[in-house]
């Protein structure tokens, strides 16, 4: 099995598990083989059984797309159903319980190309039955940033996607088929995935990795005006219902802490203390209903290991209520994935 090759380095860092009891679904994960370019280059069943069975309560999990085993031929569009044939194979084995009690990959978001308009319904059909009963909904990568400082994703969308008419006649088809939509972007694209929501009241549009606030590039150092600029869109962002926040995801590269280049990866203390306003200001403007702690494993590994990730999360919450702490963990994710 291939380790992380920040294997060591993260070692450094042994916590005990927090609240090991607390029951939860961490709804944003990936699967994928060969990623020489990041910290995991594997992370099959084997790899996040080791991350889950850890010391917290992992009781079921939602796999996120992330560009894994298209199909080498066939028709272009439909090249992607092969993400969704390998993650279903996970899940069928987790499902099994030979793997342990949690359901592994319980709810699959594939991928299509929206903008093949009205078109990628057939996608969207076929991604349904090739998951087994699986698929939740879709994630399209909508990142875009001038600086090319930053990951592009392997979409490379142009600027205001979310207003293109080809893009929203593909969008459309969601709600149809009771697919969700995961919005990946930067906190500058914020305002359109407020547009969208407003857009498209009936689609469920569910916030990844808090809107990606930017640390890099032309926004290194600049910390406390992403912070402003990203509060008044979030505040205006909630007002939608349509749409659910993911807490976490903000341990990259381009969100400017710089954690891998410490001698040292942080403490869930750290980590919280360096993170928590993003957490605090999100659950204040969503509510609990409408939020729900992610993992983003094993991107995520780039800065910390998956227990001090979770033990981060629960030294935030730890003045909350039992039922407070039931639905951030489990039950927001479980009711919008329909587990």
């Amino acid at each position: 099995m291939t380790h992380p090759t920040n294997r060591d380095w993260l070692a450094q860092i042994q916590e005990e598990t927090l609240e090991p009891n607390l029951p939860i679904c961490d709804p944003h994960h990936h699967l994928w083989e060969f990623r020489t370019e990041r910290s995991a280059p594997q992370y099959l069943i084997n790899n996040i059984l080791d991350d889950i069975n850890c010391g917290h309560n992992i009781v079921s999990t939602v796999f996120i797309e992330c560009g894994a085993m298209w199909k080498a031929d066939g028709p272009k569009d439909m090249v992607v159903i092969g993400e969704t044939e390998f993650v279903n194979g996970i899940a069928a084995m987790s499902a099994s319980g030979l793997y342990g009690p949690c359901k592994i990959a319980a709810g699959i978001v594939c991928t299509a190309d929206l903008m093949l308009g009205a078109d990628v319904s057939q996608v969207l059909d076929a991604q349904i039955a090739s998951g087994g009963g699986r698929v939740r909904g879709i994630r399209y990568g909508l990142v875009w940033d001038p600086s090319g400082s930053t990951t592009q994703g392997r979409m490379k969308p142009p600027q205001h996607l979310m207003y293109d008419a080809t893009f929203r006649l593909g969008f459309a088809e969601l709600a149809k088929r009771d697919l969700s939509f995961e919005a990946w972007c930067y906190h500058t694209q914020i305002p359109d995935v407020i547009d969208l929501a407003k857009a498209f009241p009936d689609t469920t549009i569910i916030l990844d990795h808090f809107g990606g606030p930017l640390g890099v590039g032309p926004f290194q150092g600049k910390s406390d005006e992403v912070f402003v600029d990203w509060q008044k869109n979030i505040k205006e962002l909630a007002k939608s219902q349509n749409v659910v926040a993911k807490l976490g995801g903000i341990n990259m590269i381009e969100n400017g802490f710089g954690w891998h280049e410490q001698p040292k990866p942080p403490t869930s203390q750290e980590l919280m203390q360096a993170t928590r306003h993003y957490y605090d200001f999100t659950i204040e403007q969503f509510g609990i209903d409408r939020c729900m702690f992610e993992s983003n494993f094993p991107v995520d590994q780039i800065t910390c290991n998956y227990n001090t990730l979770w033990n981060s999360f629960k030294r935030l919450t730890g003045t909350y209520s039992a039922d407070e702490k039931a639905r951030l963990y489990h039950d927001t994710a479980t009711r919008i994935y329909r587990l």
